[in-house]
């Protein structure tokens, strides 16, 4: 007795549902997405096979570029807005508190903060300002700018203090930067480098080989 014969279907599979998933996951991502700042300068940073990351929050960073320029900036709104409120009471500059608080970064002497503050966003580009004075050690201004953020983190935490600095920078610069951070006690502070592999075969190689294991080098 023959096999009665099944007909024969095309199958059919409804992707509306997995249409509105994948638009749902894409409004997310574009919602929730958060874009990189505007950097205060372009700056080649050099290599090195640190694995830490730096904090994305609550830091304060400083950078200096080829030449030597020093910019300043940080991400605490409410930081900046003290900041600026004890410039105008100290110097009385007049500064634009909002202004100064939307500001991405700082790149110019007090003085000319005001005018800097009053140019349209998109002309505080930082390869056309001057930058903090910091070269000349008797006219060191980021002396004044870390004692106003150390002023303005009382009572709160800096979760760290960065140190950006191009690969062609003079050690000048990095000194009375450095020195800046010394006479407000910020004695801790982090190097943004260019993150590279590990040379295989090298002890920190080894050693991190080892902690992925779970097992203790020998």
């Amino acid at each position: 007795m023959s096999r009665p014969k099944l007909p024969r279907k095309s199958t059919s599979i409804d992707m509306t549902a997995m249409c509105d998933v994948a638009f749902l996951l894409l409004s997310f991502f574009i919602l929730t997405t958060k874009f990189k700042p505007n950097e205060a300068v372009a700056v080649t940073t050099p290599s090195s096979v640190a694995s830490q990351k730096a904090a994305e929050k609550d830091f304060v960073m400083v950078t200096i570029d080829k030449d030597g320029k020093v910019f300043l900036s940080m991400d605490d709104k409410n930081k900046k807005e003290a900041i600026a409120t004890a410039l105008n009471s100290s110097r009385n500059l007049g500064i634009d508190v909002k202004a100064f608080k939307e500001a991405e970064f700082f790149g110019t002497s007090f003085s000319q903060l005001p005018q800097f503050l009053a140019l349209p966003k998109e002309q505080r580009m930082g390869n056309l300002l001057p930058g903090i004075p910091c070269k000349d050690s008797t006219n060191n201004e980021m002396i004044e700018w870390m004692r106003l953020v150390y002023n303005a983190y009382q009572g709160s935490q800096m979760k760290a203090l960065l140190l950006k600095g191009d690969n062609d920078a003079k050690y000048p610069a990095f000194k009375n930067v450095i020195d800046a951070f010394k006479k407000n006690d910020f004695l801790k502070f982090q190097m943004v480098t260019n993150p590279e592999s590990v040379p295989q075969g090298t002890d920190l190689w080894i050693d991190a080989q080892n902690k992925d294991k779970g097992t203790k080098p020998e």
